[in-house]
């Protein structure tokens, strides 16, 4: 039975050494993060001793020796189907970089509550103290046993691209970092729709990405497994391409796989005709390369706080501009895709999450918009109520259809 995620806030404010004026009397998000943002309910009541006896010892027996005689039961008689471990070594959090486990806290919290608010999906906060990658593997490996799935998040590439796949190879659950897939998947189902809304197939477009860390490598190889006509990725030293002497494996198997064109140089030399700018790295793309895209292009330009191109300068030029903030239209939000992903693989008590899985979630979320499709509204708000359930279903359909559901 999965347990209820409620916030146990008092209304104190009061500074625990009776000092100085609280950070939260003068600042809201301490306020709203005073004692944590969740804590875990039970489900069944305990009002007397026979309760007490049948939700602990000796009733709890019982259930044990049936599971230890056929372990499949635990899916059954444990909340293990309908909770996700969310991982991190807080080595990339958000745009703060390797601030550590602690720090990460409230971040990994976050997730948790979205994952319940958005999903149904109970959650658990675990921040390691450890970066090795054969430690995080080895101590996740441990933890598996208590839950159905495995949500990695904010652990730095290109550490997070082995990791994810030696947990995937060593575990019967799905494993998913977020801030790869997650991000693709949302971004897939936008451009499907500006697509749509322009009379364009995928396999029209070209696209160019700034920034080649995990969510850039992710949305590359995502887009192309959709039908993108072609893609290149850009790092800090322009094209991730062939002719360079200076990449990593990740960035060599990228160049295989991605700009077609033969493309080479920077970031602004690549974005002359492009059709499409997707933005997960920070800094400012100076407006005459906007400008210099093809005409009717997509900008989505999602680093936080401040995108890559300023919607105002966007606008300019395209047809359709996202975001990664809530306060323009078009916002390209993770929390869109995983709480649904993870609810569809665990209803059907999923062994993985296939790339068939990822491309019904975006499809599921691009239909969602359906006939009010419009240049300010490609994605629907994290808000509409149609969007987790119909993510979930379509994941736990392909999930059948591909063979990895178990239920």
């Amino acid at each position: 039975m999965a347990a209820e995620i409620v916030n146990p806030r008092s209304d104190s404010s009061t500074d625990q050494d009776g000092g100085a004026e609280p950070l939260d009397s003068f600042d809201p998000a301490f306020a709203l993060h005073r004692g944590g943002k969740m804590a875990v309910q039970a489900t069944v009541p305990i009002r007397d001793k026979d309760d007490l006896s049948l939700a602990y010892t000796p009733g709890v027996a019982r259930v044990c020796t049936a599971i230890a005689e056929h372990p499949e039961l635990v899916h059954d008689y444990t909340w293990k189907s309908s909770v996700v471990a969310v991982v991190t070594d807080g080595t990339a959090v958000l745009g703060l970089g390797d601030i550590g486990p602690e720090a990460s806290l409230p971040v990994m919290e976050g997730k948790a509550i979205l994952f319940k608010q958005f999903g149904g999906v109970d959650a658990v906060p675990i921040a390691l103290d450890c970066t090795g990658v054969d430690e995080i593997i080895e101590t996740v490996v441990r933890l598996a046993p208590s839950f159905g799935g495995v949500n990695l998040e904010d652990i730095s590439a290109p550490r997070c691209f082995e990791i994810e796949r030696r947990l995937q190879e060593r575990l019967d659950i799905p494993v998913f970092h977020d801030d790869q897939h997650g991000t693709a998947i949302v971004t897939l189902a936008a451009l499907r729709n500006a697509a749509k809304l322009t009379g364009r197939e995928l396999g029209d477009l070209r696209a160019v990405i700034s920034g080649a860390g995990a969510a850039g490598v992710a949305i590359a190889k995502f887009l192309l497994e959709a039908g993108l006509g072609d893609v290149a990725v850009t790092d800090r030293k322009g094209v991730v391409s062939r002719d360079r002497d200076d990449l990593t494996p990740v960035k060599r198997e990228l160049a295989e796989l991605t700009n077609k064109a033969g493309l080479s140089g920077t970031l602004e030399a690549a974005l002359e005709g492009a059709d499409v700018f997707i933005g997960v790295s920070g800094g400012t793309v100076p407006e005459p390369a906007v400008a210099s895209m093809a005409e009717g292009a997509f900008v989505f330009a999602m680093a936080n706080p401040d995108p890559e191109v300023h919607p105002d300068v966007a606008h300019k030029y395209a047809a359709v501009v996202a975001t990664g903030r809530s306060d323009f239209p078009n916002q390209i939000n993770n929390v869109l895709a995983f709480p649904g992903i993870f609810a569809g693989a665990l209803q059907v008590r999923a062994s993985r999450i296939t790339e068939g899985m990822k491309i019904a979630a975006a499809e599921a979320l691009a239909g969602v918009v359906g006939d009010d499709l419009a240049a300010d509204y490609v994605i629907p708000s994290p808000f509409d109520e149609r969007v987790a359930p119909a993510v979930t279903a379509a994941v736990a359909a392909a999930a059948r259809a591909e063979g990895v559901a178990r239920r």
